[in-house]
């Protein structure tokens, strides 16, 4: 398994990472125990987790994944085999903490709590989940508003979330910090505060990135070449969607659309769209899957794509995308089907 540089740390990652959203939700603990086993003996060293897991998000289900992350460090004890990273909620939740941002005071409450879930004294990789201003991320693109946000409150935000980054990374309680949902303009006020006040560095941006959504290639590259501020793409199948299982409407029993009723990625655009890659990856003997998550392999920007699976056949096949190559022609292809449906959701 190729190993990628996070940022500028000390730190190499798989270019594969183990997502875990769906543990405790769609899957039991033993079920998250055996994509553990099965990720580390595939050569896996990259885990991806937040404090709002497992998803769609509750109260009931919110910290769940790391507890069971938790249990399987404890009953192992192989905790130094992986790479961890976690994450708080960006934005105010109705149920966590008063419904509060993120800020100095509640990133160190959330940081314990984590802790204790995760049964750890350490966090490799601390991520902010979305920025509480908003966020073009998710279904936000379509009505997102920049010009409303108040400037001198998010700097404000910012460097006070740094400062409290800053005092749980010198505890050794988190080594090195990353966001999620961002923008380029807020990882560059993110890379300026702590240049000037002496506080961790942005090492790396989780934001969605796959064959249907490739806002990254614009700005943020440009960003992440320049200052080595990597990707951590999630989602590199559109919730599934590029698998093909979601072709004609369809909703298969135990699938992520038939779990949360909902699945706003699916319209006539993005079915369009995947019918395209589909085609390429058929003609061209590969499978959708692995054919989309190794697209997401081949950017330059990309430190790892976080790959999710309800089951462990799933998860094998997402890991063996590392394995496969895309010839200049298949790329070409792929390219050409983007200019198409440049935008689909």
């Amino acid at each position: 398994m190729k190993l990628n540089p996070l940022g500028r740390t000390d730190l190499r990652v798989t270019e594969i990472c183990l997502g875990t959203m769906t543990w405790g939700s769609q899957n039991t603990e033993e079920q998250g125990h055996a994509q553990i086993d099965m990720a580390l003996e595939s050569g896996l060293n990259f885990m991806d987790t937040a404090e709002i897991y497992a998803v769609p998000r509750s109260p009931e289900t919110s910290g769940r994944t790391e507890e069971i992350i938790g249990t399987w460090f404890k009953k192992t004890g192989k905790r130094d085999q992986w790479i961890l990273a976690s994450k708080i909620a960006g934005g105010p939740v109705d149920f966590m903490r008063d419904n509060s941002r993120a800020s100095a005071k509640t990133i160190r409450i959330a940081v314990d709590d984590s802790l204790k879930r995760l049964q750890t004294d350490y966090i490799d990789l601390y991520q902010i989940h979305w920025a509480s201003r908003g966020s073009y991320n998710f279904d936000g693109s379509w009505n997102y508003a920049p010009h409303t946000q108040d400037t001198a409150d998010v700097l404000a935000n910012i460097e006070d979330m740094l400062e409290g980054l800053g005092a749980l990374v010198k505890e050794g309680k988190i080594r090195h910090v990353g966001v999620s949902n961002e923008t380029t303009w807020g990882i560059a006020q993110w890379l300026r505060i702590a240049e000037a006040r002496g506080l961790p560095r942005v090492a790396s941006v989780q934001n969605e990135y796959s064959l249907l959504r490739r806002q990254f290639d614009l700005d943020m590259a440009e960003l992440s070449h320049h200052e080595q501020v990597g990707l951590l793409a999630y989602s590199p199948l559109a919730g599934g969607l590029l698998t093909g299982k979601y072709q004609g409407g369809a909703v298969p029993p135990g699938s992520r659309g038939d779990y949360q009723k909902a699945f706003w990625r699916y319209n006539q655009h993005s079915e369009a769209a995947v019918a395209a890659y589909l085609a390429i990856a058929a003609k061209h003997g590969l499978d959708p899957a692995q054919m989309a998550i190794a697209f997401t392999l081949t950017k330059p920007f990309t430190t790892a794509s976080i790959i999710g699976a309800t089951n462990t056949d799933q998860l094998a096949l997402a890991i063996g995308a590392a394995d496969v190559r895309l010839s200049p022609e298949v790329l070409g292809e792929i390219d050409a089907v983007h200019r198409q449906f440049p935008r689909t959701i």
